[in-house]
């Protein structure tokens, strides 16, 4: 159902014949980006004749622009209004938006393209068309005025939603031509705003989503959801993952006040429908399930940690990475060193657990859905309800968080299709409890790597082998891709790779980079950042390791390997030179650094530290970025911010492991999280390099902070810590 984004040409950019509200409706093909929207709404705007529409200007000159990606707090409804805005010239405080549903835009052959949100891609896989859209729709206006003053459209301007005509200094408001526009023919050459005559792009420009709902708990979250004649359902699956429902007693909970059916959903669930949340939860702990757990209720995690280990010397592997000879370079050291990570199962964990609410009959079934991807979550309803596609549609609903589990991963939405259908016409929601969301998960991949370096007499480095050992999360989510790689993973090699997105940030004389593919029982999948949280940390706090070997200091290490890559120099220079590297450190103070290049993105962190009874207190954490431009700076600092909180999260306090084939993690009791008093403030470096490709933000810099602070560790105690999270060690961070 993701649908590729399509290329922009005349058809695309169609004008409707008639207009909404007699305004001006310019049609675009686009991934964008949703938040929420009544769908009555957004429905009743959308049964207009205007083809792909994107933007519509009222007649009050307010400019509506839809979007269908997911705003999850990133602020990325904001960064792609700028960039239309900049283009339109429309007044930014009268910018609306509405979000069309998957199910029009499957009637319109996907004229919105992908609404997948992740992978940082909603503003850098928007930019180009989103702008042009914007100024295609100036050019018309701009034409439409010329027209009514009869002069030469190059004697007026665009400007807050006003066309001016500056030799008689004639205005007209956009809303005034914006029907005459809607008839005019689409320009076929859209000329783009060069970087430096931006107005809005680049600026800290106030979010238009309502924050100040989210603060204040006036936001509906799926969570929140009322519908009329609604119904509450909660659902317990096989704690084994691959395990099945033999068979189940309902008796006790069919006597519970407000329950209304308790079921079997699928081979592997069962569920109870009641009132409300809290009498379905309280019945369902009074049925009595037995599993057929199959052979994966045998698996233990030392079973799990003995293949990935087993995986460390295999001959079976996935190359990424072999330049020179490394076997050669090896045999021939003077001195060789060696280091083993690991990486474990993380979870989710979003603040609001899965949830969607469905009302199925017959003839149609709709959806409400906290969703990461609209189409994803479409297919699923549509899959489930045993309908066609045009009975069937899905309504994006706020998410409390999604991290990459509400996206390709649509569990929870079969299921609340399933469950409706055994009561036709009426809505039923369904919530997970915190406890099946920490055990039904699509977790991080569990990863370990093996880190070799060969040195000459002269402590040079002269060969450096990486072989991870670990999951592979295409292999279970899109094994075609798999498929079509001859069996490799290629994220598995994020920001390790040989070239593209996640390319290596380094130059080594040999380098051998390569995968042992170790599948587990246990699902993968797409966690914030993705493989890149571990691999910055496998080759970052090992790059120190070699710096050490070789005699020199961390960051000239990294200077050297990195020479011929100089936006990697820039962002680690910039953080080196803001934490005073150069210069000697407070007394108990230590520092570390890393850098990392994702998502086109190319970032570096360093950090001050002082371990305190052998726990780790960070005083100061510099952050730099460069993701080609900066949209809105201000949301860059927070989106920098808010991944490293998740990354020190993981680093700290988060794992999931494997007892009897089954997730032990239940709650935050066990899956903890840094708190606020821990977190220090974030220095926050932008470093607009400009160029051709625009990089990702919300995920880049995930990766940096974690072994930043491993390696100022190692500078305070000489202990390496290879092994994560660090309370394993009894390490917690004070």
């Amino acid at each position: 159902m993701n649908a590729p984004v399509p290329n922009l040409n005349r058809r695309q950019f169609m004008v409707g014949s008639a207009a909404v509200s007699s305004g001006l409706a310019i049609g675009l093909e686009l991934p964008f980006l949703i938040s929420s929207a009544e769908a009555q709404t957004t429905t009743a705007a959308l049964n207009t004749p205007e083809i792909g529409v994107w933007v519509v200007i009222r007649p009050d000159d307010t400019v509506v622009i839809r979007m269908v990606r997911s705003e999850m707090g990133q602020g990325t409804i904001t960064g792609l209004a700028q960039m239309v805005a900049e283009e339109l010239e429309c007044d930014w405080k009268k910018i609306t938006t509405e979000f069309p549903t998957p199910g029009e835009s499957l009637k319109r052959k996907a004229v919105w393209g992908s609404y997948s949100t992740g992978g940082s891609r909603g503003i850098r896989t928007s930019e180009d068309y989103v702008r042009k859209g914007g100024a295609a729709a100036r050019m018309m206006l701009i034409d439409a005025a010329a027209n009514q003053w009869k002069v030469p459209a190059s004697e007026c301007v665009a400007a807050n939603s006003v066309i001016t005509h500056k030799p008689s200094g004639k205005k007209v408001s956009f809303g005034k031509v914006a029907e005459a526009a809607s008839k005019l023919p689409v320009p076929t050459q859209i000329p783009l705003k060069d970087p430096k005559d931006w107005k809005v792009i680049g600026k800290s420009m106030a979010r238009i989503d309502n924050y100040r709902d989210k603060v204040t708990g006036k936001q509906v979250y799926g969570f929140d959801l009322t519908l009329p004649g609604m119904l509450n359902a909660t659902i317990k699956e096989s704690p084994v993952f691959g395990g099945k429902v033999k068979s189940f007693d309902a008796a006790q909970a069919l006597k519970m006040k407000g329950v209304k059916k308790v079921i079997q959903v699928g081979d592997t669930a069962v569920a109870v429908i009641a009132d409300t949340f809290w009498q379905a939860k309280t019945a369902l702990d009074r049925v009595t399930i037995v599993w057929d757990e199959g052979s994966n209720g045998n698996v233990q995690q030392a079973d799990i940690l003995k293949r990935l280990e087993e995986g460390l010397t295999a001959q079976d592997t996935f190359v990424m990475i072999n330049k020179g000879d490394v076997n050669k370079a090896m045999s021939e050291a003077t001195k060789k060193i060696e280091s083993v990570y690991f990486y474990p199962f993380l979870n989710h964990a979003p603040m609001e657990p899965m949830n969607a609410t469905a009302k199925w009959t017959p003839e149609r079934c709709e959806a409400w859905v906290p969703t990461q991807d609209g189409e994803a979550s479409l297919a699923a309803v549509i899959a489930a309800s045993g309908l066609t596609a045009e009975k069937c549609d899905v309504y994006k609903i706020p998410l409390g968080g999604g991290f990459g589990r509400r996206g390709a991963f649509q569990d929870y939405t079969t299921q609340a299709v399933n469950i409706a259908k055994e009561m036709p016409g009426t809505p039923i929601k369904l919530l997970w409890t915190r406890e099946e969301d920490m055990t039904q998960g699509r977790y991080h991949p569990i990863m370990m790597c093996k880190m070799s370096a060969s040195f000459d007499d002269k402590k040079n480095l002269t060969g450096v082998n990486m072989r991870l050992s670990g999951q592979s999360i295409l292999a279970s989510v899109r094994p075609a891709v798999v498929a079509a790689n001859k069996g490799m993973d290629p994220i598995a090699f994020q920001g390790v790779a040989s070239s593209g997105e996640h390319s290596i940030s380094y130059n080594f004389p040999n380098c051998k980079i390569d995968h042992a593919m170790r599948n587990t029982h246990v699902p993968p999948g797409f966690w914030r950042g993705v493989n890149i949280n571990q691999n910055a940390i496998f080759m970052e706090c090992f790059v120190d390791e070699m710096a050490e070997a070789a005699g020199m200091d961390p960051v000239d290490f990294r200077r050297k390997y990195s020479a011929d890559m100089p936006r990697n120099i820039a962002v680690l220079n910039a953080v080196a030179e803001r934490i005073g590297w150069s210069k000697p450190a407070p007394k108990g103070i230590f520092r570390g650094i890393a850098q990392q290049h994702s998502f086109d993105s190319y970032v570096a962190a360093a950090c001050e530290i002082s371990v305190i009874d052998g726990n780790i207190k960070i005083h100061r954490l510099v952050a730099a970025t460069d993701p080609g431009y900066a949209v809105n700076p201000a949301q860059i600092e927070r989106q920098v911010s808010g991944s490293f909180v998740y990354g020190l999260s993981a680093l700290f306090e988060e794992e999931c492991t494997v007892k009897n084939g089954r997730i032990e993690q239940t709650n935050f009791d066990s899956f903890g999280s840094i708190r606020l008093r821990q977190m220090p403030k974030v220095e926050t470096i932008i470093i607009p390099s400009g160029g051709k490709i625009w990089g990702g933000v919300g995920e880049p810099t995930i990766s940096v902070a974690a072994p930043a602070v491993l390696n100022a560790f190692y500078k305070a105690t000489g202990i390496r810590l290879r092994n994560v999270p660090l309370k394993k060690s009894g390490i917690t961070l004070i």
